[in-house]
């Protein structure tokens, strides 16, 4: 597996990990507000400790979110970068994937 397709994994692994956090969150949120009402020195303590861990994981999502974009940038410089030291290699890949794809969909009807 070339460090591209891992990259690629990788930054799958954290969309779907910003995703699940985003939920997390919503439901959290929701639970927050659903006991907002209950009293009791125990239910104040644990909803003060979500609300902690609330607030950490908006932050931890935020910053992974960062990266993502962060990394994103370094990749689209890398590719244009590419495509303007090698323009006819470009030009020949670009041109090799459109006939595979006009292939691909040709067999499909």
């Amino acid at each position: 597996m070339n460090t591209n397709s891992v990259g690629a994994t990788f930054d799958t692994s954290k969309q779907r990990l910003a995703q699940d956090l985003r939920a997390v969150i919503a439901d959290t949120e929701d639970l927050l507000r659903a006991t907002a009402d209950q009293a009791g020195e125990k239910m104040a303590s644990m909803r003060q400790r979500a609300q902690a861990n609330l607030a950490q994981a908006k932050v931890r999502l935020v910053e992974a979110e960062q990266a993502l974009v962060d990394r994103t940038k370094v990749a689209a410089q890398a590719t244009d970068d590419y495509v303007h030291e090698n323009p006819w290699q470009s030009v020949g890949i670009a041109a090799a994937v459109g006939v595979l794809v006009g292939m691909l969909i040709g067999r499909g009807r």
